[in-house]
């Protein structure tokens, strides 16, 4: 029997649709640049970049966001996840699809300023994405139920008022590319979740915003951001 020096955490789950199961959350890698944003980069598909989140970044994407410390550029990202549910490592394109358990919408949440300084100072920029609650994810809904989704729109409003739109199969890497991309290095792990990618209109919000998006077929998700710490 294993004796720690404190008690370990539960660990972090997500809602599984249809189920009374939890979707255990292993990993969280996150894709940079995966929709056309119309500038000089679009012009030629760059190699993916990957970064990733803790886990503890991952909560459920209902009720009220924290707006975190130590900004004045809080922007909403909306993106497909992908819920790994099989191990593997240097994973064929043909069979990648086999890994994902299931899907949900969820939001990358980011310090925009805290990167861009971290940007023009060639520092890294983990502290702009790996804050607590940087990841609000929707119910995992299982392949059993969807299948693999290619299309649906993408979408993000703010107040009402629509700021992203796009939709699955105008991203520049598929689903199964991405994964074969990224388990070539690192091996994937069951519980595993990959944000996929923003589609541009990324902006800032503010206190007290109400934050309607979602994914067409995958899930949906209304929330409100809280007052400044």
């Amino acid at each position: 029997m294993s004796h720690y020096v404190f008690a370990p955490d539960a660990g972090v789950t997500l809602d599984v649709q249809g189920s009374e199961a939890r979707f255990p959350v292993n990993r969280v890698f996150c894709l940079g640049r995966n929709y056309p944003w119309g500038d000089a980069q679009d012009a030629v598909r760059q190699a993916p970049m990957f970064f990733m989140k803790p886990a503890t970044a991952v909560v459920q994407a209902q009720g009220e966001l924290v707006y975190p410390p130590l900004t004045e550029e809080f922007c909403h990202e909306i993106e497909l996840v992908v819920a790994i549910g099989t191990e593997g490592s240097d994973i064929p394109e043909a069979c990648a699809l086999e890994h994902v358990w299931g899907y949900a919408a969820g939001l990358d949440l980011t310090r925009r300023d805290l990167q861009m300084a971290a940007k023009a100072a060639g520092q890294p920029w983990e502290a702009a994405k790996a804050f607590d609650g940087s990841a609000p994810i929707t119910a995992v809904v299982p392949v059993s139920l969807i299948g693999h989704p290619q299309q649906g729109a993408v979408w993000l409003q703010v107040n009402g008022v629509e700021r992203q739109r796009s939709s699955l199969d105008a991203q520049i890497w598929s689903v199964a590319q991405i994964i074969s991309r990224l388990s070539q290095s690192i091996r994937l792990r069951a519980g595993d979740l990959i944000m996929t990618g923003t589609p541009p209109g990324v902006g800032a919000l503010q206190p007290g915003d109400v934050i309607n998006a979602g994914i067409d077929g995958i899930g949906q998700l209304d929330v409100r951001v809280g007052a400044r710490r």
